[in-house]
């Protein structure tokens, strides 16, 4: 026995889940200003709204989702905010049936994994597309410059889903 009650326990819950949301806060109001852009309400808002989401969403369904949430943000603050977010390369931004889809992604140099049914996005290490990317190149005699290599298909969880009876 600890000798801690159920009420100190949830106190301590309570607090660390205050302290957590504080670094949270904290580390995105660093990353604005890293990016630099002024730490808004609205910026802030979004950037916690991607935060650990597996999947990429466009501006009309994040702003349902805040809308659902409570937060009373309009459907053109979501548009500018993201394209704001997105051209200080703080969220990467995804081509979806004709519309551009958004993920809060690592700074490194990265790639996806794009699942067509769910929209989940992992992210795959630069060094697995860097060399295919290379060779492509050295064997056409061409320079790179630049590139984008998203990969879309689906995913196993989709895979998994569709094969049970």
């Amino acid at each position: 026995m600890t000798g801690r009650s159920s009420g100190d326990a949830t106190t301590a819950d309570a607090r660390g889940q205050r302290e957590d949301a504080a670094m949270d806060q904290t580390l995105t109001s660093d990353a604005l200003r890293e990016a630099g852009l002024r730490a808004t309400r609205q910026r802030e808002t979004v950037l916690d709204a991607l935060r650990g989401r597996p999947d990429a969403i466009t501006a009309q369904e994040l702003h349902g989702e805040l809308r659902a949430d409570g937060e009373p943000v309009g459907l053109t603050t979501v548009y500018r905010t993201l394209a704001s977010l997105a051209d200080a390369g703080l969220l990467d931004a995804i081509p979806r049936e004709g519309e551009q889809a958004f993920r809060l992604c690592s700074e490194d140099h990265h790639h996806h994994l794009i699942c067509e049914r769910c929209n989940r996005v992992d992210e795959i290490t630069a060094e697995e597309v860097e060399r295919w990317v290379d060779g492509v190149a050295s064997r056409r005699g061409f320079t790179v410059t630049g590139h984008r290599a998203d990969i879309y298909g689906e995913c196993a969880g989709c895979g998994e889903r569709q094969a049970a009876p």
